[in-house]
């Protein structure tokens, strides 16, 4: 088994994210905001809900965690749906806002609570997986920005899935399964 994990990559990745989706997204109409891929599927302005969320409530908050209660009690849950039931009336800019403030605030907690060396090895309880550790946390979070960012391209790119005729069949993001 081969480990990849690289602090200094990870936040690489952790840093670029936010800028990333405010290059993409924000200017954008409605109509791309707010599609999605059927019923019980999140568009995009939810993705970054869940993003901001997940900034507050899920990554610094468990590293921090695993470094002051070890393996003696379990994190709490993350709810991965609270974003649904919070829903902020501000425009994408301001969410893309928010979410570039809190994640530059995280990446500083982050380089000022972990040591790879000293950290990457300890272990936490989450509340479902049992023993985990800080590298498989950040590993995670990377991996979660990456899956996002592939949702809401290919959820804006299902928007046009019928208007795009034969060429359909060279489009791998259309695929289905």
């Amino acid at each position: 088994m081969s480990l990849n994990m690289n602090m200094e990559e990870a936040i690489e990745v952790l840093e670029r994210t936010p800028k990333a989706l405010e290059l993409f997204l924000a200017g954008l109409s409605d109509s791309w905001l707010q599609c999605n891929e059927g019923e019980g599927t999140w568009n995009v302005t939810e993705v970054i809900e869940h993003l901001i969320e997940g900034e507050k409530h899920n990554w610094i908050p468990r590293l921090q965690f695993i470094l002051d209660e070890g393996e003696s009690k379990p994190f709490p849950p993350f709810d991965r749906y609270s974003h649904l039931e919070n829903r902020a009336e501000a425009s994408i800019e301001q969410k893309l806002q928010d979410f570039k403030a809190i994640r530059a605030k995280n990446i500083t907690k982050l380089r000022e609570l972990i040591q790879p060396e000293e950290h990457f090895e300890r272990t936490g309880t989450h509340p479902q997986f049992g023993a985990v550790k800080v590298r498989e946390l950040l590993s995670t979070w990377v991996v979660h920005d990456l899956t996002h960012t592939a949702q809401i391209v290919r959820v804006m790119a299902g928007r046009y899935s019928t208007d795009v005729g034969p060429w359909e069949q060279f489009l791998g993001i259309l695929k289905k399964g």
